[in-house]
């Protein structure tokens, strides 16, 4: 993750409802930040995470660096074998999407990182400030993700409904991911690291399923 941008289950998380009694308040974050600095850096990665271009490039013939980093992931995730491939619309990417909650392999191997950070993340502060940025990152970054999602399907002229929920959950997911990361103050080519990346460049890595990791 670049200083600037940086940042479970089988199937994609529901699309969750914020309100004000959601977010936590800028006093309280600025009081567990000057506790912590780790705080610090996951508030400025959600802040840069509402500025990503979400879902600009999706469809698009990737360049040899997103093929690379797409590569990168997949190994660093566990699958060196798996190969990328490239959908081409929203209809093949929500069928994507929906296939990953019958491939168990690639979401154990994601629940034993987020559980691994999440330790690692609790050796470094308390449960409850955790909680609160983990939080405040999901509440920050909500709606500019579902706002760029529901630009990006009016481009392709696509229906907003349950491509949207699959779109927006992944995002949401890899923004928590994202900032475990930092939590637990784990390296920059984590495969978490690696898979925020390529959200950030406009893509939707949707995941591996077989031998196939999926990128749109």
């Amino acid at each position: 993750m670049t200083s600037s941008h940086l940042p479970p289950d089988n199937q994609e998380p529901d699309t969750p409802d914020f309100d004000d009694e959601d977010m936590p308040s800028g006093p309280e974050m600025e009081a567990l930040e000057a506790e912590l600095p780790s705080l610090a850096r996951i508030r400025r990665f959600s802040v840069a995470a509402e500025r990503v271009d979400w879902f600009a490039h999706v469809g698009e013939h990737p360049g040899p660096r997103t093929m690379d980093m797409a590569e990168h992931y997949a190994d660093a995730l566990g699958f060196p074998d798996a190969r990328v491939a490239l959908v081409t619309d929203w209809a093949e990417a929500a069928t994507a999407a929906e296939t990953l909650d019958f491939d168990s392999s690639a979401w154990e191997a994601e629940e034993q990182l987020r559980s691994a950070l999440t330790m690692d993340a609790l050796g470094l502060m308390s449960e409850d400030a955790l909680q609160v940025a983990l939080t405040h990152v999901a509440a920050a970054v909500h709606e500019p993700i579902k706002m760029s999602a529901e630009e990006a399907l009016a481009i392709w002229d696509e229906p907003t409904d349950e491509m949207l929920d699959l779109a927006v959950g992944s995002a949401v997911q890899a923004c928590h991911q994202a900032a475990l990361v930092l939590a637990a103050g784990a390296e920059e080519d984590h495969p978490f690291a690696l898979r925020f990346r390529l959200f950030e460049g406009g893509r939707w890595p949707i995941g591996v399923a077989g031998l196939s990791f999926n990128l749109f």
